[in-house]
């Protein structure tokens, strides 16, 4: 695999990260590097210490697979830094619209997952209506308030970061029900480079400390774990619903207020209880090109798994 191309699969993680639809382990996943970026991730270990205080740069870029993380990071980075404005702008202006077209997204990214579970049983089926249950009962849930300085800025880092990796949950889904999406968002998009670092450090040790533990559940009881993370996204599409009620509202950090708890009702009664247009035709029409951007890029990139001991 070349490095433009693994750099356009990073693109596509960035995309799917900022916006609470797919992940972007779930497009890793589709496009046939999963398994090889837990394996690079895992790889930052005591070992790659070793070689790095004995000045062997060489050995541990290598120990690593340091030119596929970096070109997967180039690609993730550029997405993020390039979407930030544009998914900001579009949250404030176009709520409803963009929602509809993130459900589109998480449905497809569901259903890819759904058929990657193998030999179906009642402990798998169990796990899937699990996954399902705490997804929908989260996204019921009033939001938890994670905005407690540097501390929780920290910690939503860490947590989302673990999402991220997670082929089936999103880190900005997660950041979402911690009630920090727009607060990252806005970190980006004016470059607060000491929220952003904060932000980072928790990310980093999130996914140094949770690829060991995916890796593994996914490889000691994989079909089982899929099935769990496949109904934690088909109980998410509460959250992308594009239309809400609210029920309670909270005072942001400028005074302005912020739905605290939701619940998503039908396109007719959003209009009779917001007085706003449900913009039904529309966002029946971006769910369907959220749908086949999935679709399209599981059928170009789907099945084709790699195999970290293959390499």
């Amino acid at each position: 695999m070349n490095h433009f191309g693994i750099f356009l699969r990073g693109m596509l993680m960035g995309a799917a990260d900022i916006v609470p639809g797919v992940s972007g382990g779930t497009m890793a996943f589709i496009t046939g590097i999963y398994d090889t970026l837990l394996t690079s991730i895992r790889s930052v270990d005591l070992d790659c210490l070793r070689l790095l205080l004995k000045f062997d740069i060489r050995g541990a870029w290598d120990h690593v697979n340091g030119s596929f993380l970096l070109a997967l990071l180039a690609g993730i980075a550029t997405s993020i830094l390039s979407l930030a404005r544009l998914i900001s702008w579009l949250l404030e202006n176009h709520p409803v619209p963009l929602w509809a077209f993130f459900f589109g997204l998480i449905l497809a990214s569901a259903l890819v997952l759904l058929r990657q579970v193998q030999g179906w049983s009642i402990a798998r089926t169990l796990c899937l209506v699990a996954g399902l249950g705490i997804a929908a009962t989260i996204a019921l849930s009033p939001t938890v308030n994670m905005h407690f300085g540097m501390a929780g800025i920290f910690l939503s880092g860490f947590l989302a970061i673990c999402a991220m990796i997670l082929p089936g949950i999103s880190g900005s889904f997660i950041l979402v029900l911690l009630g920090m999406y727009g607060t990252v968002l806005s970190a980006l998009k004016s470059l607060d480079l000491g929220f952003i670092l904060v932000f980072a450090m928790g990310a980093a040790i999130g996914l140094l400390t949770f690829s060991r533990l995916l890796h593994f559940l996914l490889h000691r009881f994989h079909e089982a774990t899929m099935a769990l993370l496949t109904g934690f996204l088909f109980g998410s599409l509460l959250v992308v619903w594009p239309w809400k009620h609210v029920l309670v509202w909270i005072e942001g950090s400028h005074g302005q207020l912020k739905p605290a708890q939701q619940v998503p009702v039908m396109p007719l009664e959003f209009t009779v209880l917001t007085g706003e247009s449900s913009q039904l035709v529309l966002c029946l029409s971006l769910m369907v090109v959220g749908f086949a951007l999935v679709w399209l890029i599981d059928a170009r990139w789907g099945g084709k798994q790699e195999n970290p001991a293959e390499q």
